[in-house]
Parts: C-alpha cells; structure tokens; sequence
C-alpha cells in the first residue's frame, strides 16, 4: 500500500495573463522503502511539489494522502500535527540550531514529538550515523558532512513516515556528497521509511530506487537516454 499518494495535484499562482501553472495535474505514489530522486531545472516546480507533499503549500486542487490520512481535507491545526509526526526535513542548509549541542538539539525533539524515541532507540540513531562522539560539539564545531549526518538524525527521530530532501548534498564535496546519500539511502531501507529528495546533484542519480524529472510542472519517470544528453 501507498504511503504517499498524490491524485491530479495542481498548483496555479495568480490569475488572467498573469496565471502560472507551477504544477500540472500530478499524479504520484511512493511506498515504504522507496529511495526516490526529483530531478528538473530550476523553476521546473520540485521545491513546489516537494512544499506541497510536506504540507506547508496547499495545492490549487487535488488531494494529498500520507499513510492514509488526506492531509489536503484536514484543518492547519491537524495538518501540523501530520506535518510533526509523519514527516522529517532536510534542508540544504543543515538548518541546526547554532547555540544547541547535538545532543540538544534531538533532545529537543522529545518537548514537540508525540511518539518521543526510547533511550536505546535514540542510541541506535547516534551508533547509525556515527554521531555519538559528537553529542557535546555545537554546529560550529562540526564539518558541513557532521552537520548534515545531525540534521539527518533529526529528521529520521520518532521514525517518520516520509523524508523530504531538498539538495542535501549542494554544499558538499563530491565524497562529502555519496556518504551523506549512502546514509540516507542505508536509513531509508533500515527504517523502512520513504525518502524523496530534490537535487541537481547528477553524480548521485545511481543511488536512486526511481528517479522522476520534473520539467514546467509535469512530473514523470526519467529515462536514462535522457541523462546522457545532458
């Protein structure tokens, strides 16, 4: 079954002349396990389509279904507690709080988290990605491939649903790059999660279960023809 699905999803911005179709009647569906890649230029509607699957831009029309639950029928009030619970973030920026320490900042999760993670489930995260001996290092102190392990860590607490990735490798060095993806792609299987990430990043597509490209704001399978005429 579907953990994600998404039915005829459109996204129009203004009016008249002014109308722009930032997504085209999407269809979509992603199940537990799957490593998936949007890939598309700039503009071509990926930060809009993976905005909207999170929750925090509502679709023009359409539906958005995550682990059963029509999140595009429920109040804000409901749709942040979705968003909390079922879903986790990572940003570009590793987006930590400068003034916590590692430990902190996932301690910081158990105030805001329903299903908070046991001390043995918290431990088996910082073994996982090789975070224990940071646990005392504030952001600062950390290279920008220990930031982004972190800033993985958080999103995977309390064992979400979905991940959603927008260019977690575009600050990184090519082999700062495939060890940040062989993690998340290593998480997603052992947790059984569903991980969508965004990126430009062409060196990563072989990491990938599927791999869609988004171009003015239709979405569909890419063909590995295509790769090699860009």
């Amino acid at each position: 079954m579907a953990i994600l699905q998404l039915d005829k999803v459109k996204k129009t911005y203004g009016a008249g002349h002014k109308k722009v179709e930032a997504l085209k009647e999407i269809d979509f569906t992603a199940e537990r396990g799957d490593f998936i890649a949007i890939i598309g230029p700039s503009g071509s509607g990926k930060s809009t389509f993976l905005t909207i699957i999170g929750g925090l831009l509502t679709p023009t029309s359409g539906e958005v279904i995550i682990n059963n639950q029509t999140m595009t029928a429920m109040n804000e009030k409901n749709r942040s507690k979705l968003r909390l619970n079922e879903i986790g973030f990572i940003l570009q920026a590793s987006n930590l709080v400068p003034f916590l320490t590692v430990a902190d900042q996932l301690r910081l999760l158990d105030k805001v988290k329903n299903n908070n993670m046991t001390k043995e489930q918290l431990e088996g995260l910082y073994k996982d990605l090789e975070i224990a001996d940071l646990r005392a290092k504030y952001p600062a102190d950390l290279s920008g491939g220990q930031r982004q392990r972190v800033a993985i860590a958080k999103a995977l607490y309390s064992n979400p649903s979905i991940i959603l990735a927008d260019e977690p490798t575009a600050s990184l060095d090519t082999n700062l790059a495939f060890e940040v993806t062989d993690i998340l792609k290593r998480e997603t299987k052992s947790k059984n999660t569903t991980t969508i990430v965004v990126t430009h990043d062409m060196r990563l597509i072989n990491y990938f279960d599927k791999v869609y490209q988004m171009e003015d704001g239709v979405l569909a399978e890419y063909k590995e023809e295509v790769l090699g005429n860009e």
